[in-house]
């Protein structure tokens, strides 16, 4: 069966979709959610974010060792087989089909149609308008995937870099203005003395608290192992596109968080 499917998408592809996937809507309110809960600790909330990161990308090479033995069509199904039984992956494959995709694209369209409703002044998150955007959204991506999987993978490649851009700028200018400008326009290192202003032994709830506050923003990569049959060179791409997209975005996340933190206040 996995020689049906033509090997169409290369390495850079997987790349920016597993960036794509997991690079959303989660990090633009979920990095203020950090500094809330860490009370403005900059040092406390990059460790929150890093430990994040670091279960991602441990449990991305877990996989990303999986791909390299097994190059079917179900992905995750698949490594569920090999290693806990048909049995489990019966579960695993009902699991996703009808309750995680369905739910996460569902959640993915809902966020999309809010914030194009926003742009006009539409404000109201369940009106008619919003669900039937939604609606429209969830035919447009399934009717690309479907009939024009290489256009498809050539959009997420342009998404993936235009989200790049606006994450890159706020964390830049974000950092500047924290270091050089305070609110009140007098030049002193803000940033910096919210670095070393802060003890590190802070109470442990309160990280914890943190890092499941990043999860969300951290979560979808999984999803890249599905087109794994459809990979150019399967065996050696896709734990690169794992373990490397998964690098990237822990990066991207604590840098765009140092930057929000200089520039943002708590609540």
């Amino acid at each position: 069966m996995s020689g049906s499917l033509t090997k169409k998408y290369g390495l850079f592809t997987a790349i920016t979709m597993v960036v794509g996937i997991v690079m959303g809507s989660g990090v633009f309110f979920k990095a203020q959610n950090v500094l809330n809960i860490t009370n403005g600790n900059v040092p406390l909330g990059v460790i929150a974010w890093a430990i994040g990161g670091l279960v991602m990308i441990s449990g991305a090479f877990c996989f990303a060792t999986m791909a390299t033995k097994y190059e079917k069509v179900n992905g995750l199904v698949d490594y569920a087989e090999a290693t806990c039984g048909k049995s489990y992956s019966y579960y695993i494959g009902w699991f996703i089909t009808t309750i995680y995709y369905p739910a996460m694209t569902s959640v993915l369209a809902w966020v999309s149609a809010r914030y194009t409703l926003v742009l006009f002044g539409d404000t109201d998150q369940t009106s008619n308008t919003c669900l039937v955007l939604a609606g429209l959204y969830l035919c447009l991506s399934f009717t690309m995937n479907a009939l024009a999987p290489i256009v498809a993978g050539k959009f997420q490649v342009s998404t993936t870099v235009i989200k790049l851009i606006p994450l890159s700028l706020m964390a830049v200018v974000g950092i500047i203005y924290g270091l050089f400008v305070t609110p009140n326009g007098a030049e002193m290192p803000n940033l910096l003395a919210n670095f070393s202003g802060h003890s590190m032994r802070e109470d442990v709830s309160t990280l914890f608290a943190a890092v499941v506050a990043t999860i969300f923003a951290y979560e979808g990569w999984i999803i890249a192992t599905s087109i794994n049959a459809e990979i150019k060179n399967a065996k050696k791409n896709l734990p690169i596109a794992l373990v490397l997209g998964t690098l990237i975005i822990m990066v991207v996340y604590i840098v765009y968080y140092i930057g929000v933190a200089g520039g943002a206040e708590v609540s």
